[in-house]
């Protein structure tokens, strides 16, 4: 059933994003690709952006904590043009001003981001707004608001954060599934090794900025990612 998905815990509900995944055809990507230009070698975001469009990617995240809301506009506007002729899904992270300035498909708020509440009424109707967790009280918060996904870690040791979250393991995802029935996007640590085991503790999709980002071929990568994740 598009829209939905069965995952060991019952029938899993999307949320505002259904009717945008129905018009693409899709249901909620397993591989949720985050590109974050500190990680990416000098590659401009764009760039990254069409390789893994090209790879088969159809959820992309535009993160970048160091740029100016100039340069968060600029290269936001570019990547959203491209990734909706490849009628993919595109999210900013923290800042839905920017996200409803390019037109994205919507944003990722963080603990410390505007509220779930109030960043949806900044966007345009329809569009997505996902919410950063790290305990479960936060993924029970989250799933009584309007959220579109919930994301969930870090489920392993990170490097792609200064500050990092503590990591929640395995167990802990197995938690956050059984308190929501809303898309759980894995994230933290996660790479094509772990993978599966993350998609089996409950998540619905991972999210991956690091292993992505560094290999040597990303594009190659990305395709073995969704191999992986049996999206190919």
């Amino acid at each position: 059933m598009l829209g939905s998905t069965t995952h060991g815990q019952g029938l899993l509900s999307y949320g505002a994003g259904e009717g945008q995944l129905r018009e693409r055809g899709l249901s909620f990507p397993r591989l949720y690709a985050i590109i974050d230009p500190a990680q990416a070698g000098g590659r401009s975001p764009l760039a990254v952006a069409e390789i893994f469009l090209a790879a088969g990617v159809r959820l992309l995240q535009f993160r970048d904590k160091r740029a100016s809301p100039g340069e968060l506009f600029m290269h936001g506007r570019e990547i959203a043009e491209r990734v909706r002729q490849s009628k993919g899904i595109f999210i900013i992270n923290d800042r839905a001003d920017v996200a409803r300035a390019v037109d994205a498909d919507g944003v990722h708020v963080g603990q410390e981001d505007l509220p779930v509440e109030l960043a949806r009424r900044i966007l345009a109707p329809g569009k997505w707004v996902g919410c950063s967790t790290h305990r479960l009280e936060q993924v029970i918060e989250a799933d009584r608001s309007s959220a579109d996904y919930i994301a969930f870690g870090p489920i392993f040791p990170t490097k792609s954060k200064e500050r990092p979250d503590p990591v929640v393991g395995l167990e802990a995802l197995r938690e956050a599934r059984r308190a929501t029935r809303k898309p759980l996007v894995a994230i933290g640590g996660i790479s094509i090794r772990n993978a599966c085991e993350v998609i089996e503790a409950g998540a619905d999709a991972v999210a991956v900025v690091r292993d992505l980002l560094q290999a040597p071929e990303i594009g190659r990568h990305a395709e073995e990612f969704l191999k992986v994740l049996g999206e190919t």
